[in-house]
């Protein structure tokens, strides 16, 4: 192994260079994963641009934090894996001690660690993380389907929270990587139907062929009297997936009476949402809700992805080598595309 590796760092905000680092040596309950796949995620973005992402962010950070690798090290007192095992990462580490580890609610811990957002993550050749966070990949997930195991974790506690029982009709606002994995889980939770509102038209085909019942452009400006030709006019859960507040005002409008609006989009945290509690929440008595990373979800998404109920491959798009990763960041056209993976 050798002392160095590439590392892409965020220095400034709206700046990353690619740099040489030292490889880190695992501690005890560490291990250090060779890097083989990174997601970039919206949070990413939300990072280079200076906003806040999941936690606050002191440059210079390595980003990235969905990704998936081979065991490289380990130190004093790891048992649960060892050198050449493959892994996926949950990039969110809980102290297990605080008052919300306690209560079960491991993602609000008060001592959480977090890879790519606050402590360096896995934009690099390296990642050095704790045992616990390492959870092993069966033989039919690749690195890539790998690193999707955080962002399909993610949509997996929101889609708890949405409560979705058999037979309800879902409408899913924004159709990226995201939207997609909310589209098949929605399906698998039991939705009876499910449509989805994206102006991309390669990402309406997507969803199409992961079983949407329709697929609707919202350039047309006709959207009600679409999804009621397709068989809409109840819809029990709105998933909002693009982290705008026009079309978190449109979840909410589109919402029938007793419905669950789910606002899983991340928005800046500059935004704010206007809300009319007398139309908006008493007479519809809707459930307006949010989802907050992923707790102790991973092993159900790898379950789901292994088992066959949840494909990731037509979301992955682009491979791209850490040298060009900038570009992601940098260049529009890349957010008409799925999943942008850096690999190694």
């Amino acid at each position: 192994m050798a002392d160095t590796m590439k590392a892409l760092v965020l220095t400034e905000t709206g700046k990353l260079e690619l740099m040489s680092r030292p490889v880190p040596a695992p501690g005890p309950d560490e291990v250090l994963v060779r890097v083989k796949a990174c997601g970039v995620c919206g949070t990413d973005l939300h990072i280079f641009h200076g906003e806040e992402g999941s936690a606050k962010s002191t440059l210079p950070l390595i980003l990235g934090h969905e990704f998936a690798g081979e065991v490289a090290a380990v130190g004093g007192g790891v048992a649960g894996v060892r050198p050449g095992d493959r892994v996926a990462v949950d990039p969110n580490c809980a102290c297990g001690m605080c008052r919300f580890c306690r209560l079960g609610k491991p993602h609000f811990c008060e001592n959480k660690l977090c890879y790519g957002t606050v402590l360096d993550g896995a934009f690099a050749e390296y990642c050095l993380v704790k045992e616990k966070v390492c959870y092993l990949l069966p033989d039919g997930l690749d690195y890539c389907s790998g690193a999707m195991v955080e962002p399909v974790s993610c949509c997996l506690h929101g889609i708890d929270l949405c409560s979705i029982q058999p037979g309800q009709n879902v409408l899913i606002i924004g159709c990226g990587p995201i939207g997609q994995i909310m589209l098949q889980l929605a399906l698998a939770a039991g939705a009876a139907k499910a449509a989805v509102i994206e102006p991309v038209p390669g990402k309406r085909e997507t969803a199409l062929k992961y079983g949407a019942a329709a697929a609707i452009d919202p350039s047309a400006g006709n959207i009600e009297p679409e999804l009621i030709k397709a068989g809409f006019s109840n819809i029990e859960t709105v998933i909002e997936c693009v982290g705008n507040t026009r079309t978190m005002r449109q979840a909410i409008d589109l919402a029938s009476p007793a419905a669950t609006v789910m606002l899983f989009g991340l928005s800046s945290p500059a935004d704010t949402l206007e809300i009319n509690p007398f139309n908006d929440l008493f007479r519809k008595e809707i459930k307006l809700t949010a989802s907050f990373v992923n707790p102790l979800t991973c092993s159900r998404s790898i379950e789901l992805m292994s088992g066959g109920r949840l494909s990731v491959g037509g979301i992955i798009t682009d491979r791209l080598p850490v040298e060009k990763a900038p570009e992601v960041f940098t260049d529009n056209k890349y957010r008409s595309h799925g999943k942008i993976m850096v690999v190694f």
